[in-house]
């Protein structure tokens, strides 16, 4: 039976995560004509049974669910509650006077910091039309992780990984496709699982005081370092095989750091908040739709539906480098066709009538 790989673990458990229990977070950017723009910023969540009592006894400020850890609504200046059925829909927005000033005050959180964007609106005048090119980066989270995923795998095969880009796949089978990327998730295992342990063993490291009797010196565990993780990694710990505490015991033939792995101690908290900064980004995934001005004639790597244009947004795509969202529109101007029908008319009537002058003088 194939074994379950680390990464693929924290994938299923971001969806499930994602999908039962925590809001679904969405955001819409609206750009207008002459450059304004709006951020709206949306949650859903199902009613408790308390939020259904306070809503029919009219007390409508119970109605607010806990705002999720993503989002960071203080600059906003307008908020909206939708009931429908069970399901309560807010909604925060906030209209700027460019992009440039919408990305100062991104709404979105991840592990407690505001993320980061730059945007830019080109508009390009041709007449009949009025071209929009907008783009909005998202900064990168790659320092998150001590050690780089470059270092494991090809620049392109890691971003096809994060991203989908550039499309690797293309042109192969079913059976084709699935056989390379067989070959990749071993690559990305071994950079997250070995990320993780070198994020635990330097904690375990600036907290080795606080362990009672430990078997060895803080100088000799340090020292132990790449040992220590041969032999995990030997155990099968990639693979979810065995517990990390199990190893520990193995390796050093001691219980002394088992309170690292027990949530329940303060060592224990310790570790698996700052394990949780690199696991977040994981879990992450707020979609982002866009509205442009006119007609879309270029969605970038976007799908086109309703009128808007959506992406995904998550924490995997900013592992490899930057996310940029694209996108161009076009807005007809009817004044300039009519102005030029209008033209023509004149210079034809313009052409008759000094026709029908010089006509008249020859005679």
């Amino acid at each position: 039976m194939r074994k379950i790989s680390l990464y693929l673990m924290f994938l299923t458990s971001a969806v499930f995560v994602a999908s039962c229990d925590k809001p679904n977070v969405q955001l819409h950017t609206i750009i207008h004509e002459d450059g304004r723009c709006e951020r709206e910023v949306s949650y859903h969540t199902v009613m408790s049974k308390e939020m259904r009592d306070s809503l029919w006894g009219g007390n409508n400020v119970a109605w607010a669910q806990p705002l999720p850890e993503c989002l960071n609504t203080d600059a906003f200046m307008s908020t909206h509650t939708d009931v429908d059925g069970d399901t309560v829909t807010t909604t925060f927005s906030i209209s700027f006077n460019s992009v440039e000033e919408m990305c100062q005050q991104t709404p979105l959180n991840l592990n407690g910091s505001r993320i980061q964007s730059k945007a830019s609106l080109e508009k390009r005048f041709r007449w009949f039309y009025t071209e929009y090119a907008f783009t909005e980066t998202f900064i990168s989270v790659t320092d998150t992780f001590k050690l780089p995923v470059t270092d494991y795998a090809d620049k392109d095969v890691v971003s096809f990984w994060f991203t989908g880009q550039p499309n690797l796949t293309q042109g192969l089978s079913g059976a084709e496709a699935s056989e390379k990327l067989k070959k990749m998730e071993p690559l990305v295992d071994k950079w997250l699982t070995e990320n993780l342990y070198q994020t635990a063993f330097e904690y375990m490291v600036e907290n080795y005081d606080s362990i009672p009797n430990p078997p060895i010196s803080k100088e000799l565990f340090v020292s132990l370092h790449d040992s220590l993780a041969s032999y995990m990694f030997s155990k099968g710990l990639v693979q979810l095989d065995t517990e990390p505490q199990d190893v520990y015991k193995e390796f050093f033939h001691s219980d002394a750091y088992a309170k690292f792995f027990d949530d329940t101690t303060p060592l224990g908290a310790g570790l698996s908040s700052r394990l949780a900064t690199q696991l977040d980004i994981f879990w992450f995934d707020v979609p982002y739709s866009l509205t442009m001005p006119g007609t879309v004639i270029n969605p970038g790597a976007g799908i086109i539906k309703e009128g808007a244009i959506y992406y995904p947004l998550t924490g995997e795509r900013l592992i490899p480098g930057d996310y940029t969202i694209t996108a161009t529109s076009r807005v007809t101007h009817i004044w300039a066709y009519v102005v030029t029908i209008l033209i023509i008319l004149l210079a034809i009537g313009s052409f008759i009538y000094k026709g029908r002058t010089n006509r008249g003088k020859t005679r």
